[in-house]
């Protein structure tokens, strides 16, 4: 799944091709995702002009000039293709609505081009998802707050989320470190991938119980501290090198990702660890069925 430097990535290739764009047509192949689209998605969104492009944790959430949100979650393995109007020049838009006349970019021969959305400028964007797991939603700005996926959500990690704010989270809790990092209530946006990559360059167990991250005094321990800070620093380096290029991620013009050349610790299992001076051998273990890639020499 798409975390949160892949969504911001998408959300950063989405604005420059989007903002201030007024939609002229949506196409879409199918009545649902994960759930259905919303009731008369397509005229709603008509004529409406881009004026935001957000995102609040791993959801896209697009501003339109008529106070509407719509709200866009990429799944497992959802990917937005733009098309600019030269590009689009090049392919037949005269066949039926119910095919995609871009599947040889977008992948699968189109199959999977659920939603298409047409712009002003002649420029077209298709939403490709084979799984099917991404969430379409549309709602007035002034309904934000009280919508049901976003209400529940913990800080974001470039925001006001400090190392009290993680201790305050952490204490008294039984769940392992890694299993608290995962919780979008803890903070957003932190998947597997990045989970162990901070616990591993912050030389943390990811079996660690999270209370022991807390003094009695209910202040962060330094080993929180620091993870806190380690948190926000891999989350930046990926979104600067544009996500990470696992299984399906792709940004808006298609290129992958860098990170995942710079993984430390995820997916080498029985690979030697990258710290200078340990010596220690990457193992995997599996915690609440997800893959966790750790080395128990400098990680404690």
């Amino acid at each position: 799944m798409p975390e949160l430097p892949e969504v911001e990535t998408v959300r950063s290739g989405l604005e420059k091709a989007w903002l201030g764009r007024t939609i002229t047509k949506v196409i879409l192949r199918r009545p649902n995702l994960r759930y259905p689209f919303p009731e008369d998605f397509e005229k709603q969104l008509v004529g409406q002009k881009i004026t935001a492009i957000r995102r609040r944790a791993k959801y896209l959430l697009i501003d339109t000039d008529g106070d509407l949100v719509f709200l866009s979650h990429l799944g497992m393995s959802g990917k937005y293709t733009i098309f600019d109007a030269q590009k689009v020049s090049q392919y037949d838009l005269s066949i039926p609505d119910s095919k995609s006349a871009f599947g040889g970019m977008s992948g699968f021969d189109g199959r999977h081009d659920h939603m298409e959305i047409r712009f002003d400028d002649g420029s077209v964007s298709v939403y490709t998802d084979p799984r099917r797991f991404g969430i379409v939603k549309l709602f007035h700005r002034a309904e934000q707050e009280i919508q049901p996926l976003l209400s529940v959500l913990g800080p974001e990690p470039f925001d006001d989320w400090n190392a009290q704010i993680a201790a305050n989270r952490c204490r008294g809790k039984r769940s392992p470190i890694k299993t608290t990092l995962l919780d979008q209530r803890f903070v957003v946006g932190v998947g597997n991938i990045y989970a162990c990559e901070a616990l591993h360059t912050s030389g943390i167990s990811p079996t660690k119980l999270a209370a022991k991250l807390v003094t009695k005094a209910g202040k962060p321990t330094k080993a929180l501290e620091k993870l806190v800070d380690e948190v926000k620093l891999v989350l930046k380096k990926a979104i600067a090198a544009g996500g990470s290029t696992l299984n399906d991620f792709a940004d808006v013009e298609g290129n992958l990702g860098y990170f995942s050349h710079h993984f430390t610790v995820y997916g080498r299992e029985d690979e030697p660890c990258l710290k200078e001076g340990c010596g220690g051998i990457v193992e995997r273990i599996v915690q609440s069925n997800r893959s966790t890639f750790y080395c128990p020499r400098c990680q404690k």
